[in-house]
């Protein structure tokens, strides 16, 4: 059985089955880790909502639309939370850079430390002789999803207790989640490390994981290491300035053009391609980008199938997979093509941005642009990203009237 069909008919029946549970049953049960199959208390929904199967905005009206705004309150939040974190990497790409600049580094200590690469090959396996550490390492490998609440103590371990480097454990997730994102991935590890809300550091305890497992998983307090301070001493400088959002150029209406269809966002039916004379479709493959390291092949296979899907959707027949290779190999497609534009959705921080960046030398020698759409929802919430979230919750009220919501 295939635990994520990647297809936005099946996020929308996956949706609808929920949305009864988006209410106090969510806020009263979205902690507690039931084990793999057994996840009944979390809509499980990330993995459309990261490719925009399903958008933000529609899963939060569903929530508001059966329990009301103060009913679904918890649950819009979480939906919310993805928005800011989006935001927050955007307003920030200084991070995301010192993400891919560490990550090298620590690959090439991996490569010269043997006790190094041992120690982290049992973590991935689930080797460690730490009992629910291990289950999660298993469940990740094997089902591509971890409980969020788990997410926070696998990493806790893996740092505090283990003492592996931070993102080797955020690589080795990242290569792994069906939902993986960039931001919600590098910001999460952060969060824990006590780098992003610095100074407040997550600590798994024994007593928690307990509890908000049922029993399942009874670590005794010696089994994990207290967490007496977080990793802030390794960014002594702090965080780094807030920057304006990045300008996009806007496709021109008319003109000859290459569509570039990106899992980073799959809701082609809120973009209008009827006003874009279509030269060429292409499905960019680059779950490969990720990591240096292998990306797990359900991570790849959930990215064709939600690309096939769009291109389906649109009655896009003409739409040839591509994969995300040589940068400037995107230049001579759109050229053979005789386009003047390459069209995609909005590319956020994270690894294919970096492949488009590269991409933009070759495109400008061939005198073509690239145009993004950027949607009105990460234009309401991603200024306000420019702190922690509380700034962003105190706005939702707004935020849902000006999407017209509620």
């Amino acid at each position: 059985m295939v635990l994520f069909p990647p297809t936005r008919a099946a996020g929308v029946q996956r949706m609808q089955d929920f949305t009864p549970r988006m209410g106090s049953r969510y806020a009263n049960g979205r902690n507690y880790d039931d084990g793999p199959g057994r996840h009944g208390a979390v809509s499980m929904l990330s993995p459309y909502l990261r490719r925009r199967l399903l958008t933000e905005p529609e899963v939060i009206a569903a929530a508001v639309a059966a329990h009301g705004a103060d009913g679904a309150e918890k649950f819009v939040q979480e939906v919310v939370w993805r928005s800011y974190f989006k935001g927050w990497l955007e307003r920030r790409p200084q991070v995301w850079r010192g993400y891919v600049h560490g990550l090298d580094g620590d690959l090439a200590a991996l490569d010269l430390d043997r006790r190094l690469r041992r120690d982290v090959a049992r973590a991935e396996a689930g080797e460690t002789g730490i009992a629910c550490f291990d289950a999660w390492a298993e469940e990740l490998v094997e089902t591509g999803y971890l409980h969020n609440h788990s997410r926070m103590w696998f990493a806790s371990i893996w740092m505090f207790t283990l003492g592996l480097p931070w993102r080797l454990g955020a690589d080795f997730m990242y290569r792994h989640l069906i939902d993986g994102d960039a931001a919600s991935n590098t910001l999460g590890w952060r969060w824990v490390a006590g780098l992003h809300t610095r100074g407040k550091a997550y600590a798994a305890e024994a007593g928690n994981i307990a509890t908000y497992t049922r029993q399942r998983f009874t670590p005794r307090p010696s089994d994990l290491a207290p967490v007496v301070a977080g990793l802030e001493a390794t960014e002594p400088n702090g965080l780094p300035p807030v920057l304006p959002l990045r300008a996009v150029v806007a496709p021109v209406a008319g003109a000859p053009t290459a569509l570039l269809l990106t899992d980073e966002d799959c809701g082609i039916e809120g973009f209008d391609l009827a006003a874009l004379d279509l030269r060429a479709v292409a499905l960019l493959g680059a779950s490969a980008l990720r990591s240096s390291r292998p990306v797990a092949e359900a991570v790849a296979a959930f990215e064709a199938g939600a690309l096939a899907d769009t291109a389906a959707r649109a009655g896009l027949a003409q739409a040839a997979p591509m994969q995300a290779g040589d940068p400037a190999a995107l230049a001579q497609w759109a050229a053979r093509a005789g386009a003047v534009q390459v069209v995609t959705p909005y590319v956020p921080q994270g690894p294919l941005r970096d492949w488009l960046d590269e991409a933009l030398p070759a495109l400008a020698t061939r005198g073509i642009v690239l145009a993004e759409w950027r949607r009105d929802w990460d234009g309401m919430v991603w200024p306000l990203a420019t702190a922690g979230f509380f700034k962003v919750r105190e706005r939702i009220p707004a935020l849902l009237a000006a999407a017209g919501i509620g």
